[in-house]
């Protein structure tokens, strides 16, 4: 079983993270969670252009190990939009990708839709029933990028298996938290060579070396998890995925916080695009709690 990524996907995932890095995200990211999403959709179709909708198409021949490394830069540079569910989870469901934004909730595991009032296209899927939908009431969210809504049926798609497009939901945001825990890690060791204390870089004293040191070694061990799901694609490891992932992200979190300072705690610094995004996705498409649970069970 091979867990590292082949040539052809490395150089993927670092055209997109180039594509990404031009394309000032942050800005992006504030105007989508101001209720702007005409520069999110800019971006969208430039990703459509570098097939990036096609991820989650078989179809295409995209694998999710493909999925997994572009949603990793999606997380990486804290990308606002439905990406999981249209480009992960829908054509699990059998909904062709296409340019179109769609979103869809799944309750209880996904109880709202994400940005919902900015797709072009809402499903619900209600145990194994797939229907289009509509928008009864927003949500507020911790990150101010995902725009919930909660949603009712409106007309009949499909009767469909939820199990196998849930867990590519949950394997797309394990990798998205990945990619925002190593985002987060960058920053904090650069910021940490930059401020000072005592004459002297906050990043030379031992007691903030270690603290960086275990965000890394978190999502080195994280990693192989992640890929491992992504070959398998079996639920147990797809949970024990999640639970590596959001652990390590959040660590990266809390870390950088604590490497920021004061500053780091401002709405209009970018670190708090990444913080908020993080404490949003721990709990996205299943919580620790649940995926732990799903571990055990398939370990007894």
């Amino acid at each position: 079983m091979r867990f590292a990524p082949t040539r052809e996907q490395g150089d993927f995932a670092a055209s997109l993270a180039d594509l990404l890095g031009a394309a000032d995200v942050p800005s992006i990211a504030r105007a989508w969670a101001a209720g702007d999403p005409s520069p999110g959709r800019k971006l969208w179709t430039r990703l459509a252009e570098v097939g990036v909708l096609a991820l989650g198409d078989p179809g295409a021949g995209a694998t999710p190990v493909d999925l997994v490394l572009g949603f990793e830069q999606l997380g990486r540079f804290a990308v606002p939009g439905p990406y999981v569910e249209s480009v992960a989870v829908l054509p699990a469901l059998g909904i062709a990708p296409d340019d179109a934004v769609a979103t869809l909730a799944a309750p209880p595991t996904v109880p709202y839709a994400l940005d919902a009032t900015a797709a072009d296209v809402v499903y619900l899927l209600d145990g194994a029933t797939l229907s289009t939908a509509v928008v009864v009431d927003s949500i507020d969210s911790i990150d101010r990028a995902r725009r919930l809504a909660e949603v009712a049926a409106d007309g009949l798609v499909a009767t469909v298996a939820p199990g196998p497009a849930l867990d590519r939901g949950a394997l797309a945001v394990s990798a998205q938290l990945l990619g925002a825990g190593a985002a987060l890690l960058e920053r904090s060791v650069a910021y940490a060579r930059q401020r000072t204390q005592f004459g002297r870089p906050i990043g030379a004293f031992q007691a903030v070396k270690h603290q960086l040191a275990d965000v890394h070694v978190g999502l080195d061990f994280a990693r192989p998890l992640l890929l491992g799901a992504a070959v398998g694609l079996e639920p147990r490891d797809i949970s024990a995925a999640k639970v590596a992932c959001g652990d390590a992200a959040y660590r990266a979190a809390r870390t950088a916080l604590q490497v920021h300072g004061a500053i780091g705690y401002t709405a209009e610094y970018d670190l708090s695009l990444w913080l908020t995004k993080v404490r949003a996705l721990v709990n996205a498409w299943g919580t620790p709690r649940d995926h732990r649970a799903r571990v055990l069970a398939a370990i007894r």
